[in-house]
């Protein structure tokens, strides 16, 4: 096989193609004896038996198949993503909030400012541990909005070998930290299947959660390889942005100690910035006595600027996007009350981004304690996509509601959450105007995928073994999808051909190797086009022109009625990258035939990719069918006891009648305890016992909790408990004709006791479209959080015997008379 190399920086690396391994030097057949592979079928097949096979051992040689090693010098990698930073919240990029962890990997390496993301999280990390696109890896959307087409499906199909796979084939050692949003929903429980979990997907270790967030006090959805874990419950103080540091230090510890010649993958994806915005109260009190945001965010986007001019990370000619006064208030505008209230939401938010780093910076310290930092290649990812959003105009105390189409206001916010914000007790999120003014210099936010405030990340690479223009600005257009590449590329690894006997699609992402040479730091960009869609927004990048549909749905809308025709309803703009960095001055009416080649262009890239058909719908797509193992059923029995139940494969009774029957047994002395429950203190509801009463309690995104509570205790023996609820809305058959009036609507419960009637009463709405989705459906006791902490502490173990427990679901069916109305409502709404 012949070998080809590259000089960077005066070092010659070995590229595909080489065929050194990280030799033992121990004899071929020998335990400790070690092999190069070609790479291009994984696993490597077993090499013929060397020894020698005679009637008996004495006469006999063994011989043991050598460990296969990654090839001589390859490096130990750490690939680190935050979650919904904007491109100006780090310091490293001109934001006011210090991420001294971030400085240091672009001190001692390279600071990239033309890194791109797709808008949203599980897209983005699906491209980034693939080398694909993100529709071409079935991520188009969140794991959650997963619907049945190729590109939207959540599946990251077996002709798409992860870089864990890849590396872990060729010798590495790899592992998996964090936000793992890459697993479909419907396949997070006991049952499985897991070839789709880190574990499956070449990851011989995994410490984090399945999900898009997770409070970060008491992580219900948390994972050790396959298995739940609560280790808050036992460990008082405990917060996973730090306990997943001491958990990657341990582990990459451990494995200095064993192995110390292997190289590793370290895959550290923390939960921050994503809402909730958790940080320690020492993180709060030391950003807030810095006094970042008071002067709100208008001046903050100057200051940013100003900074960012300053360190040289957008161009010198980039004007700063106009702040838009038609969709958000300016800071002057704002009452006493409000700027009180945001200040605190800010505040927290610094201080969960400065906490974050500050962990991520213990990692990369604990690299160097064990000597290993030189021949480390760190690529430091800050943001999976723009500053999120999702926190409403006002901000919110629970991120649940505002997908439950719900606000809530400043005046109560104050009142119930203002000194609690960032605590257990809130799920919080931040008001949309920080999350502008953390995007500067562009404009729009997280989920908006044709402009930069959605797409632009900051990131630093370093490896100090290898880069020597230590500090350097590369400005070239890169991708979360050359990410893999690059990697491949530095640890001298070809990309497979076919890996478990499938063939291999190409990588569609480019290596950014080249840029680590100081010679090539002007080098124009290897990656020439690319497309860009989220939920019917899209646009294309070729060649320093990008085009892009003009913003319809501002990225805080999240529920209601969509654009049904968003390929046919986009107004298109243009704008010269070279020199319009930050898609100020739309060039559309000017340059008609640029616009129409790269409108031909993308709709080219979108049939390739799997990005067709296009859906502008956000929230709603949640309750979309999913072959989970309770697809299609009405009715379901449980066992006396199960925990951990997730809510992708648990039941869902929303947005329908539904009935609970239980027979339980009540020991002498009185019954306490949990029946069912699924969700928690932020959206759930609970079937119990309390102090010998039969209770259902309704908790509605932590803002009000309805209960139906028995006047009388129960008597020892056997009782059948029913709580029986007809709803009265049309049902989640109405988002099939473009409305969400079937959702969330009211409905009465009644709650029997040995059949007579125990209490009734009627809910004027109900949670239109999920509960907490970091929490699971719990019999017999409850995991997480409780759904009303006024009245009980987790696990509420159910003192005496669940000997059956049922539940039957009366889903809506439209009626052709509905049906024929909400098509005369739709074709109007489209006329």
């Amino acid at each position: 096989m012949v070998c080809t190399f590259i000089a960077v920086t005066g070092i010659s690396l070995a590229l595909p193609g080489m065929s050194v391994a990280q030799q033992s030097n121990a004899p071929a057949g020998s335990p400790a004896a070690t092999r190069a592979i070609d790479g291009l079928q994984l696993p490597a097949p077993a090499m013929p038996f060397g020894g020698k096979i005679d009637r008996n051992a004495l006469q006999s040689k063994p011989f043991w198949q050598p460990r296969i090693a990654p090839p001589e010098g390859a490096p130990n990698v750490l690939l680190i993503i935050t979650d919904d930073v904007g491109f100006g919240a780090p310091s490293t990029f001109g934001g006011v909030i210090p991420t001294p962890a971030l400085d240091r990997i672009a001190q001692m390496g390279l600071r990239y400012t033309n890194m791109h993301s797709t808008a949203l999280c599980s897209p983005t990390r699906a491209a980034l541990i693939t080398g694909r696109n993100h529709h071409s890896a079935g991520f188009g959307v969140i794991a959650e909005q997963a619907t049945g087409y190729p590109g939207y499906d959540s599946v990251i199909t077996k002709d798409k070998a992860t870089i864990g796979t890849i590396l872990k084939d060729n010798g590495y050692a790899t592992s998996w930290f964090g936000k793992n949003h890459n697993t479909p929903s419907y396949t997070i429980s006991m049952a499985g299947p897991f070839d789709q979990w880190p574990t499956g997907m070449g990851f011989d270790y995994f410490y984090g959660f399945n999900g898009g967030d997770t409070s970060q006090w008491t992580p219900g959805n948390l994972f050790r390889n396959t298995t739940q874990i609560y280790p808050f419950e036992t460990q008082k103080g405990y917060n996973l942005i730090t306990a997943m540091a001491d958990e990657a230090i341990g582990y990459m510890q451990q494995l200095n100690t064993i192995a110390p010649q292997q190289p590793w993958l370290v895959y550290y994806a923390p939960g921050g910035t994503h809402a909730p915005h958790h940080p320690t109260k020492e993180w709060v009190d030391k950003i807030s006595a810095m006094h970042l945001f008071d002067d709100g965010w208008n001046k903050l986007r100057d200051t940013i600027y100003a900074n960012q001019k300053r360190l040289g990370v957008i161009p010198q000619n980039a004007e700063l996007t106009p702040w838009p006064s038609d969709l958000l208030k300016n800071w002057d505008q704002l009452s006493a009350d409000e700027k009180k209230m945001f200040i605190r939401q800010a505040d927290v938010y610094g201080a969960y981004l400065a906490y974050t780093d500050h962990e991520i910076g213990r990692v990369i310290q604990a690299v160097e304690d064990m000597g290993k930092l030189d021949n480390t290649l760190i690529i430091y990812i800050s943001g999976d996509n723009g500053s999120s959003a999702e926190g409403t105009l006002v901000g919110t105390p629970n991120e649940v509601a505002q997908f439950n189409g719900v606000d809530v206001s400043v005046a109560d916010q104050l009142k119930y959450f203002y000194d609690i914000w960032g605590t257990e007790y809130t799920y919080n999120h931040m008001a949309v105007g920080w999350t502008w003014a953390f995007d500067t210099p562009f404009k729009w936010t997280k989920q908006i995928a044709g402009y930069f405030g959605g797409t632009k990340q900051g990131m630093a690479i370093a490896w100090p073994k290898v880069i020597a223009d230590k500090g350097g600005l590369r400005t070239q257009f890169a991708h979360v999808i050359d990410i893999a590449p690059t990697i491949l590329e530095a640890a001298g690894i070809r990309e497979p051909s076919v890996v478990d006997g499938i063939a291999q699609s190409l990588m569609e992402g480019t290596s950014l190797v080249y840029t680590f040479n100081a010679a090539n730091k002007d080098e124009p960009s290897h990656h020439r086009t690319q497309y860009f869609e989220m939920m019917g927004e899209f646009g294309l990048y070729h060649e320093g022109w990008m085009a892009t549909t003009k913003v319809k749905r501002p990225a805080w809308v999240t529920f209601g009625n969509v654009d049904s025709d968003p390929a046919n309803n986009a107004v298109w703009e243009l704008y010269d990258i070279n020199n319009d960095w930050t898609q100020t001055n739309d060039l559309a009416a000017k340059n008609p035939e640029k616009l129409k080649e790269l409108q031909g262009l993308f709709w080219q890239e979108a049939q390739r990719y799997n990005v067709l058909p296009l859906d502008a719908s956000v929230a709603t797509r949640v309750v979309t069918p999913r072959p989970s193992a309770t697809a299609g059923r009405t009715e379901f029995e449980f066992p006396g006891k199960m925990t951990g139940i997730s809510n992708g494969v648990a039941p869902t009774i929303l947005n329908s009648s539904y009935t609970f029957i239980a027979d339980v047994t009540v020991p002498e002395g009185g019954g306490d305890g949990m029946i069912i429950t699924q969700g928690g203190r932020f959206a759930g509801y609970g079937f119990y016992i309390n102090k010998g009463k039969p209770t259902f309690d309704w908790n509605l995104l932590g803002l009000k909790n309805v209960v139906w509570e028995a006047p009388d205790a129960l008597s020892a023996g056997k009782h059948t408990l029913v709580f029986d609820f007809k709803y009265d809305g049309l049902g989640f058959g109405t988002l099939a004709f473009n409305s969400v009036s079937g959702l969330g609507q009211s409905g009465t419960g009644i709650m029997t006791v040995d059949g007579k009637v125990a209490a009734a009463q009627k809910i004027e709405h109900t949670l239109a479209t999920i509960l907490a989705w970091d929490e699971n459906m719990d019999i017999g006791s409850d995991t997480g959080t409780p759904v009303n902490d006024k009245v009980y502490h987790v696990p509420f173990a159910f003192t005496g015997t669940i000997d059956s427990l049922k539940l039957v679901v009366d889903r809506p069916q439209l009626s052709d008379a509905d049906k024929a109305k909400l098509e005369a409502e739709m074709k109007k709404a489209a006329d």
